[in-house]
Order: structure tokens, then sequence, then C-alpha cells
């Protein structure tokens, strides 16, 4: 009894903590988007959220956020509950040991000053010391600003358009994620070079 307890402990563990495989993890994540349609034909996406909170917490008379939150209550939750499993991921799940990324893609950050690859986010970037500078201020208010008010602009962020919008065959939702590639294509090649 006490073997088996251990095996299942360790498989477990295996599924918690261990990558899936792309068939087991590619169509469950597919079937979310008509589980959406058929319950209430819900918009899968995280930037609205910030709108349902903005219209339900900031007394105001802008038409934007005056209107019934009730049936997007759901919207919020999703986002607070991503939070919060970010948060018991990073208590409770913590894996030690250093990222395995390519052998090219190390290089590259190397170049760039970041050496630390123990972690999920090298410390050269999003370290305490880092953040809290006049440089990791600067980006998180501007980078900040820029992706709140691109994402609005758009209509949606990356999962709105890219999966709900692609999944309902929306031209708008293309040109979106099409524009989404393009300008991480050049930030990654031509702009965050000039940052870091």
């Amino acid at each position: 009894m006490y073997v088996r307890e251990l095996k299942n402990q360790k498989y477990m563990y295996i599924i918690i903590n261990e990558p899936w495989p792309w068939y087991v993890s590619g169509p469950l994540f597919g079937l979310s988007i008509p589980l959406l349609l058929f319950f209430g034909n819900k918009m899968l996406g995280v930037s609205s959220a910030l709108q349902h909170i903005c219209a339900v917490a900031v007394p105001t008379n802008i038409s934007y956020f005056n209107y019934n939150v009730k049936g997007s209550f759901w919207n919020i939750m999703f986002a607070i509950g991503i939070l919060f499993g970010g948060i018991f991921t990073r208590i409770f799940m913590h894996n030690p040991k250093a990222i395995n990324i390519a052998d090219s893609t190390r290089e590259d950050l190397q170049k760039l000053g970041i050496t630390n690859f123990s972690g999920m986010l090298p410390e050269e970037l999003f370290g305490l010391d880092q953040l809290f500078s006049l440089h990791g201020v600067m980006l998180m208010l501007i980078g900040g600003f820029l992706i709140g008010f691109g994402v609005r602009y758009a209509g949606g962020c990356t999962s709105g358009h890219g999966f709900m919008g692609l999944s309902q065959g929306s031209m708008a939702s293309l040109v979106a994620v099409m524009s989404f590639f393009a300008g991480g294509t050049l930030m990654t090649h031509l702009i965050f070079p000039l940052i870091f």
C-alpha cells in the first residue's frame, strides 16, 4: 500500500511539474474555445478584465466604463485566478534547476549582458536592484503604458485575438496577430539591443 502511494505521488509530481506533450496539451487547450462558446459565448481574453475592474471600482461618468459588469464578472475571476495561480506556482512548485535554453539563445543573451540563467526571470532584468533603478522604473512605466494602450487600442490582447478571434474567423484578429508578431520581431532584433 505504501509503495503504491509513493508511485502515485511520483506520477502526480510528473503530471504537475513536467511539460505535457503537445498531443495532450494542444487538444485540451483547443477545447477551451468551443466550451466558452457553448457556455454563453464568453470571449477569452485578459486585457478586458482591467476595463471591467475599472467599471466596478472607479466611480466616473466616462461612458466607456458605464455598463453592467454582471455578465463579465467571470472574466475578472479569470484574471485573478491567473494572478493567484502564478503566485501559487512560484511558492509551491518552484523548480530550482537552471532553465534549459538553446546555446545560441544563451550566447545572444550574454552579448546583451544577461548571464544569470538560474531562474525563469534573469536577475539582470528582473532583480529588485534592477526594478527599482531609474532604468527599470522607466522601462516599467513606458513599457506598461505602451502595452496597456496598445492592447486596448487593438481591441484585445494576444490571447483574445490569437485564440478567440482567430477561432471565430475574425479578419481584424488576423491583422492584430500578424501585427503582434511583426512588432515582437522588430522589438527583439532592433529595439531590445538598444535598450539593454
